[in-house]
């Protein structure tokens, strides 16, 4: 018997597939940049700043969705943001120079920043506390596939058609998901909500894009480590300034009570730490196969499909496991698990058989899928409706800045190892430094999760 698919099924579907849009074309782009760089008569090195130019939008636009989904109402914000993401895409592709596609990449950029947080609002919003656990199941996977799938797309289309299609793609996904979300997605809008809070976005954005600016800086390593570190400075300072500012002004951009909610302060503390820890392996697994054991960056990119797989294989189960189990004690023991698979890539060497390797990457991700669904879902477990549109803002950027620094971490770990003396002629020892560095980060991501309280997420988990 076929299941009937209810109004929040598909919307849940919905918001995942725009989502997946946006995440995928956070790393889609690599492996087209030799082509690309062809085709606009510059260096490939040069096409870094259209990468850099998404990821830095990102970071410094998601801040504003909430207030913006408050004031003007979650279905026009939302259906803009499909729209201006599509029609960026589109001029993407018609790009015939660097200037130009850097300006169509923050376009671009500005879309997604709406699109995906105020997209997870409006599934919020609708679901019941009860059914929350299956539709963050199905916000959480593009997070997970999107970054593992990028590399293999990118380097398939540049290899066998031409790199324009690469954002091209969208504009068919993006033209009929902007009709879908005009039926299905309600159009809530407080007409009394608070004025625009410039000195918190213009912190809180500055520092945000301080902050990812030192990762791409860090993660490309074509710029000086002083400069990484002055933006991280520059980042750290202004992101206090304006936590500062939040926390003290009667009508803030977005409010931070959310962070005093255990639950919700686990996935922004521990879930960040966890979130840099898996942000590094989909940069650092096709580098060490690529440098050190030979593979082409096609086949070393694929590789990582056993990563999807594990992803796919955890979801049937994940709705069972967490109500056998609860919430406190998967975190903690898959935490572990996790951290442990991240540790096991140091152990591989050039006679481990491929199938081994496999099983390693299989089963992270299965550990990885489990995780980020757990933490998902338990930071909405206790935050009531008049504070979920901030928490929800509060959390798309901790898990925007993560992902963006994970990057970051998995690159200067490997540098770290590059730097340790060690055979000239052994290149896998420096990823093998890199990985038990990822691995220790990722343990240190589980101390939040011993404060909290046995039954912390049991109202929707067990529900």
């Amino acid at each position: 018997m076929i299941p009937i698919l209810t109004k929040r099924s598909a919307l849940s579907l919905l918001v995942a597939g725009t989502f997946f849009m946006e995440n995928l074309d956070a790393t889609v782009v690599t492996p087209a940049i030799p082509a690309m760089a062809r085709s606009f008569s510059v260096q490939p090195v040069d096409l870094n700043i259209g990468v850099s130019a998404y990821m830095l939008t990102l970071g410094v636009f998601i801040p504003i969705s909430g207030w913006a989904a408050e004031r003007f109402g979650t279905r026009r914000i939302f259906t803009l943001a499909i729209a201006t993401f599509t029609l960026a895409s589109l001029a993407c592709g018609l790009a015939g120079s660097l200037p130009i596609f850097v300006i169509t990449r923050i376009i671009q950029g500005i879309g997604g920043a709406m699109m995906v947080p105020v997209g997870r609002l409006a599934v919020l919003r609708e679901t019941p506390k009860t059914e929350l656990v299956r539709a963050i199941a199905v916000l959480t996977w593009p997070a997970l596939v999107a970054p593992v799938l990028g590399p293999p797309v990118g380097g398939f289309i540049a290899q066998h058609g031409t790199w324009p299609w690469i954002f091209w793609l969208n504009v068919p996904l993006g033209t009929l998901a902007f009709l879908i979300a005009l039926k299905l997605v309600p159009d809530k809008a407080d007409e009394s909500s608070r004025g625009f809070d410039w000195p918190g976005f213009l912190l809180t954005g500055g520092g945000l894009f301080a902050l990812m600016y030192a990762a791409e800086t860090i993660s490309h390593g074509h710029r000086g480590v002083a400069m990484a570190l002055a933006a991280l400075l520059v980042g750290a300072s202004l992101t206090s300034l304006g936590v500062r500012h939040l926390l003290r002004t009667p009508n803030p951009m977005f409010d931070l009570s959310a962070l005093f909610t255990p639950t919700f302060a686990v996935t922004i503390w521990g879930g960040s730490v966890f979130r840099l820890g898996i942000a590094a392996i989909p940069f650092l697994i096709p580098l060490m196969l690529q440098i050190a054991l030979g593979y082409s960056a096609f086949a070393a990119g694929a590789m990582l499909m056993a990563v999807f797989a594990g992803n796919l294989t955890m979801k049937p189960m994940t709705t069972a496991i967490m109500r056998r189990f609860g919430g406190r004690r998967i975190l903690i023991v898959n935490g572990l698990i996790n951290a442990a698979m991240i540790g096991a890539c140091a152990l591989i060497t050039r006679t481990t058989p491929m199938a081994l390797i496999e099983a390693i990457l299989f089963a992270g991700g299965m550990a990885r899928s489990l995780q980020f669904t757990v933490l998902n879902t338990i930071a909405f477990a206790d935050i009531g409706d008049e504070h979920m549109a901030d928490a929800n803002t509060l959390f798309s950027t901790a898990v925007q800045l993560s992902m963006g620094l994970g990057i970051a971490l998995g690159a200067l770990a490997w540098r770290i190892g590059s730097a340790i003396p060690t055979d000239h002629a052994d290149t896998l020892g420096p990823f093998h430094i890199a990985f038990e560095i990822v691995a220790f980060v990722s343990v240190l991501g589980l101390i939040d999760a011993f404060k909290l309280n046995a039954k912390a997420g049991d109202n929707i988990m067990r529900a």
